[in-house]
């Protein structure tokens, strides 16, 4: 088979992949004369990173591209796919390298999904200079690569791609492949970069699907091609966090539209619809509290109303409670009482109680003092009050 052939089958999204930095769209944060990676680049010495970031954001292309500029090998692991043996074959190969005075980088996709034994295994090979690793994952380093890893690396936050960036990574797939604004129509490029999500990967696979479907691409061809924009919701990942955060925020900010248009895009993206209900009865306690009384009957009966209807009909329960939550007046009294109680009771953890307010079921215990003087009524206040002393004196 023929380079050309080969180059051919390749999907466009790999054909097109930036060859140097200047060659990148997007992540100008991380690509101006200052920073790491043009240093990189230009002293020709390679460190150790984590690429965290979205989906089709260029993490693959900048390792590639690092390792093509420290004239470095490059060799690739999915933590999906590989496991021990693997990451032992790679070592080997890499001390081969060393010996013959050549640099290895190694690039290990999603290394969120390798467990701790399996990252601990890159440590001594890290701190030795025998590889250079550079991890990519969309998930927090912070709670997916162990500490030592991360401190041995440096963390590179990439973004998702503005809607312009990735109109002008089509524009430049366009005139690669030589395709005029007959054969592809500006309405439909702005749709592929519309539903593209900030995913670069996904703009040109839906290009060149959409390529193959029509000599003439519009947006409905584009539309046809692509069914439907996927929500960039993973309920395991951060943009979990990040939407329930938001949620939850505008309905302390008392802002229904806000609310709403957070929690359709959980209910739209699959979210698990008792997970919503459970945080709007946190909420109802939290950020209501005694403002509202009615907030957290109305929270829990929403939930049961998940439990028993179940959606869609249930949409109408959950939009109900966000929208009243949302309108009801708020009052952190409760959480604030919460977290003083709870720091008095950590600072005077072995305070005995005072005798007059404990229990005495023995005449023994009423002849030690206990329960002197205590009356069964309401509002009843005994003169030394119900805390500790020294409690009482630290207020």
């Amino acid at each position: 088979m023929s380079a050309t052939t080969h180059q051919s089958r390749q999907p466009l999204a790999e054909r097109l992949r930036p060859q140097t930095l200047d060659e990148v769209i997007g992540q100008t944060h991380l690509l101006g004369e200052a920073e790491i990676l043009r240093q990189i680049v230009r002293k020709k010495q390679p460190v150790s990173l984590i690429l965290w970031g979205p989906p089709g954001t260029g993490k693959t292309t900048l390792a590639r591209i690092i390792a093509h500029e420290v004239a470095a090998e490059f060799i690739e692991l999915s933590a999906v796919t590989s496991g021990k043996k693997d990451v032992e074959r790679v070592i080997e190969h890499a001390r081969q390298n060393w010996n013959l005075g050549l640099r290895t980088v190694l690039f290990v996709d999603e290394i969120h999904r390798f467990n701790k034994a399996q990252q601990d295994a890159f440590l001594p090979h890290v701190e030795s200079g025998l590889i250079t690793l550079i991890g990519a994952t969309t998930e927090n380093p912070s709670f997916e690569v162990i500490t030592p890893l991360l401190s041995r690396t440096r963390v590179l936050v990439l973004q998702p791609l503005s809607k312009a960036e990735v109109l002008a990574i089509l524009q430049r797939a366009l005139t690669i492949l030589q395709k005029t604004e007959q054969e592809v129509t500006p309405e439909a490029l702005d749709y592929l970069a519309e539903l593209s999500a900030g995913d670069a990967r996904v703009a040109l696979g839906n290009l060149e699907l959409a390529l193959n479907l029509a000599d003439s691409v519009t947006r409905e061809v584009v539309q046809a091609a692509a069914q439907k924009k996927l929500p960039g919701y993973d309920k395991a990942g951060d943009a979990h966090y990040d939407i329930i955060s938001a949620f939850i925020k505008s309905m302390r900010g008392s802002d229904v539209q806000a609310t709403l248009y957070y929690l359709s895009r959980m209910i739209d993206a699959g979210e698990d619809p008792k997970f919503i209900a459970r945080r709007m009865i946190i909420f109802a306690s939290e950020d209501i509290g005694l403002a509202g009384n009615g907030a957290l009957a109305l929270a829990v009966a929403t939930f049961q109303a998940v439990e028993r209807v179940g959606l869609p009909e249930a949409n109408y329960n959950l939009y109900h409670c966000a929208v009243a939550l949302a309108r009801s007046a708020k009052s952190r009294e409760i959480t604030d009482l919460m977290h003083h109680a709870k720091a008095l009771a950590a600072r005077y953890a072995d305070a005995p109680v005072p005798l007059h307010v404990r229990n005495a079921p023995t005449r023994l215990m009423k002849d030690l003092g206990y329960g002197k003087d205590y009356q069964w009524r309401a509002n009843f206040q005994p003169e030394k009050g119900f805390l500790p002393e020294e409690v009482r004196n630290a207020q």
